[in-house]
C-alpha cells in the first residue's frame, strides 16, 4: 500500500515550545518516507517549525496551554502529488493580507518565518477556520522518484 493511501498522521500538541521537537521529528520522518532529499526535508521541517512558532507567539500571545492540531497527508491532485501539512489553531484570526515578513534588508533576528515558508514550500494558504482561529495549509510537491513508485 502506498503512503498516500493510508490515513493522515494527526498530532495534537499544546502551544508549548518544548513540544516542537516531537513535531519536527514526525515531519522529518514523513519527508524521508516520501523520498525527499535531505535539503528539501530540512526546508519542510524549518517551515513547519516557523509556522508553529508564529502560532505560539502571535495567535496565542505566548500562552503555553492552547491546542494546535497538525495533520500530515499526501494530497493527490491532477497536477502533482504533494505532502500537505495543515496546522490548526484556535487563536486570534489575522487577515492573510496583513501577514508580512519584515524587509530582508533589515538585518536583525526574527520576522522571517513567513518569508521562509513561502520560499521553501510550494504553497502556503491561510484561512479562517470554522469556530475561530486559523487553518494554515502548506504543500510541498513530492519528488519525482516518489511519484513514480
Amino acid at each position: 500500500m502506498m503512503w498516500s493511501e493510508q490515513a493522515p498522521i494527526s498530532l495534537r500538541i499544546f502551544s508549548l515550545p518544548a513540544q516542537l521537537p516531537v513535531v519536527r521529528a514526525a515531519v522529518e520522518k514523513t519527508c524521508e518516507l516520501l523520498g525527499f532529499d535531505d535539503q528539501t526535508t530540512g526546508q519542510v521541517v524549518l517551515s513547519v517549525d516557523e509556522a508553529l512558532t508564529n502560532i505560539i507567539k502571535h495567535a496565542y500571545k505566548s500562552a503555553c496551554d492552547r491546542p494546535i492540531e497538525i495533520e500530515l497527508s499526501v494530497l493527490e491532485t491532477e497536477a502533482l502529488p504533494a505532502l500537505r501539512i495543515s496546522l490548526r489553531d484556535y487563536g486570534c484570526w489575522v487577515d492573510p493580507s496583513l501577514i508580512r515578513s519584515r524587509d530582508l534588508h533589515d538585518i536583525r533576528p526574527g520576522g522571517l518565518g513567513v518569508h521562509i515558508m513561502k520560499n521553501c514550500m510550494d504553497s502556503v494558504d491561510y484561512r479562517q477556520a470554522d469556530g475561530g482561529g486559523t487553518l494554515l495549509t502548506m504543500t510541498k510537491n513530492l519528488p519525482v522518484q516518489a511519484r513514480e513508485a
